[in-house]
């Protein structure tokens, strides 16, 4: 259950349409529910303003049906990382309505209505191979509640292609940018734009890449300022970072505008 459900809720108490008793059985069974083996954490939501994920990656098939399944149960949205196919086909003949992106390896359920988004988040992948780690950040985001663009294949082997695209720079209120390799594109952006730069190394290069470690440290050293940097091949914690800084500017513009209409 999520803020607007608890608000809706209570709402309902207010107006008679509810008992006091039937909303306090709903309202105990916020906190935890108990698996055996897994713990899920169901008040999530109201306490950090996104509901709990699941890395499916490591878990076995029945755990990830049996996990999805009780969160859907609770109903709000769902968001599972590092889902292979078998997963997902188990886990879509059991609950109705998920969206599987097989490039990220990525599912999700009850994406927020447009209409409703706040904070404007873009995108970048440095070349084709990151669209992957891009991807999983971008839907992410847009669980989260942010209107999202994205931008791929723009690195530094032919930088004027990210040139070409100043005005959507200057549109985002927080920028992810995904890189492998040398991990170079996060800095030249974070000196073009004056919002947060999240940098996502990944996994893609030579040898001497270490698995995204060159990228890393690279991204780790970079000279320009308010560049953050996640871990190799973390989308999705770019995706929530970036998604929280935006809306937080998204709200703020919201207020200013409402209390101007006031």
């Amino acid at each position: 259950m999520e803020e607007k459900e608890i608000r809706k809720e209570l709402e309902e108490v207010a107006a008679g349409h509810v008992s006091i008793e039937d909303a306090m059985k709903r309202l105990a069974a916020l906190s935890t529910e108990s698996l055996g083996d897994a713990h899920i954490d169901h008040h999530r939501a109201l306490r950090t303003g996104f509901p709990e994920v699941v890395f499916c990656e490591g878990k076995t098939v029945n755990d990830v049906v049996r996990i999805i399944s009780a969160m859907d149960e609770r109903g709000g949205r769902l968001l599972g990382t590092r889902c292979s196919q078998e997963q997902f086909a188990a886990v879509a003949g059991v609950v109705e309505g998920l969206t599987y992106r097989e490039k990220s390896r990525l599912f999700f359920k009850n994406l927020p209505d447009r209409d409703d988004a706040s904070g404007r988040v873009l995108v970048i992948s440095a070349g084709t191979s990151d669209i992957p780690v891009a991807d999983e950040a971008a839907w992410t985001s847009r669980m989260v509640g942010c209107h999202v663009e994205t931008l791929f294949d723009v690195g530094v082997a032919g930088i004027h292609r990210l040139t070409a695209y100043n005005d959507l720079l200057a549109w985002a209120d927080a920028i992810i940018v995904v890189a492998g390799m040398e991990g170079a594109l996060p800095s030249v952006v974070g000196g073009l734009v004056r919002v947060p730069v999240i940098a996502v190394p990944t996994s893609v290069g030579y040898g001497a890449s270490f698995g995204g470690v060159a990228a890393l440290l690279g991204m780790l050293n970079s000279c320009a300022v308010g560049v953050s940097v996640m871990n190799i091949d973390n989308g999705f914690g770019a995706g929530l970072t970036a998604a929280r800084f935006a809306r937080s500017v998204g709200e703020a513009v919201k207020r200013d505008r409402a209390e101007r209409n006031v």
